[in-house]
């Protein structure tokens, strides 16, 4: 029996999710993940899903670009079998070419077609490019609330003096600002020292950990002699692998006195820091480790040590 409170509110809605989400990105993409090259497949990514839910999440963060439009598809395939309830968010891609708030619209409404739903429970602008960052187009965001479209809303990838604009915007129109989904690991914590992590806590704005295993790096299979495939050998060279293994260590070390893997230590600790991390999985054994994360937390002590181990040069 454990004290650990596993559902969270999200931001000052009366929507409970569970402390680890589900990242989609993986579902349908050819580009980053390989879909359908051979280490995956449809039958994968149901599982991943069935297996998600038995272990205790119940929202899962999709995208329409995400597969272009085939991550919300496997979504709506998927939704009517559930065990549970399950709770989903989305996201608008702002375009250079959608030059008008109709578009949030239509974007919403095509999401919600391939998704097989009326209602979504947070949709979110997924960066803030051109205009969407302005207070004219944030309202549309309070409108798609008020026609019933979404439960609440949230952005992405917008730094601290934008989230704060958006909160107040959307404030005045009634409508609280739920959430901001980030870039958010221990080898990415640029939210921490530029204020954003902080302001949203303090203001109840939920941060959304995106890449909270940093693409693959948190879970201690790559390192100098084994870098990761494709377009992450890019991100991480040689030298940024060789700087990570003492860290990646430490979190080989702490796991094992709570028999977790590195992995579920990493993402317990972004929990810990007060955020609601969202993993990808692309099957079951995966879905099933991220979600290993819940039901304990790390000694403060640990919490400090891996602060310490990951406050690592830029």
């Amino acid at each position: 029996m454990n004290n650990f409170q596993d559902i969270v509110s999200l931001g000052k809605t009366d929507i409970k999710i569970s402390t680890v989400g589900v990242g989609t990105w993986a579902w349908g993409d050819r580009l980053v993940w390989g879909y359908g090259g051979g280490s995956y497949n449809d039958t994968d990514i149901q599982e991943a899903f069935d297996v998600s839910l038995e272990h205790g999440a119940n929202w899962f963060d999709t995208a329409e670009v995400y597969g272009l439009g085939k991550s919300e598809e496997f979504l709506g395939k998927f939704l009517p079998s559930a065990s549970k309830e399950v709770l989903v968010a989305t996201k608008f891609m702002p375009y250079p070419w959608r030059v008008c708030k109709q578009a949030m619209y239509r974007s919403l409404e095509k999401s919600l077609k391939r998704l097989k739903l009326d209602q979504v429970d947070l949709y979110q602008i997924h960066t803030p490019l051109l205009w969407w960052h302005k207070p004219k187009y944030v309202t549309t965001l309070a409108d798609v609330v008020k026609a019933g479209l979404t439960r609440a809303v949230g952005v992405s990838n917008f730094d601290t003096e934008k989230t704060k604009m958006v909160k107040e915007t959307l404030e005045a129109e009634g409508v609280p600002l739920a959430s901001n989904q980030v870039e958010y690991s221990l080898f990415d914590r640029s939210i921490e020292k530029n204020g954003l992590l902080d302001y949203c806590i303090e203001n109840d704005i939920t941060i959304i950990a995106y890449s909270p295993l940093a693409k693959g790096m948190a879970t201690g299979k790559y390192g100098p002699d084994n870098p990761p495939p494709g377009p992450r050998k890019r991100i991480y060279p040689q030298e940024k692998l060789q700087q990570y293994q003492p860290l990646i260590r430490l979190l080989q070390e702490i796991g094992t006195g709570h028999g977790k893997t590195p992995a579920q230590v990493a993402l317990n600790w972004t929990i810990c820091k007060g955020t609601v991390p969202i993993p990808g999985a692309k099957n079951a054994k995966q879905a099933a480790e991220n979600l290993g994360a819940m039901g304990w937390r790390l000694k403060p002590e640990e919490v400090v040590a891996l602060d310490k181990a990951s406050n690592l040069p830029d």
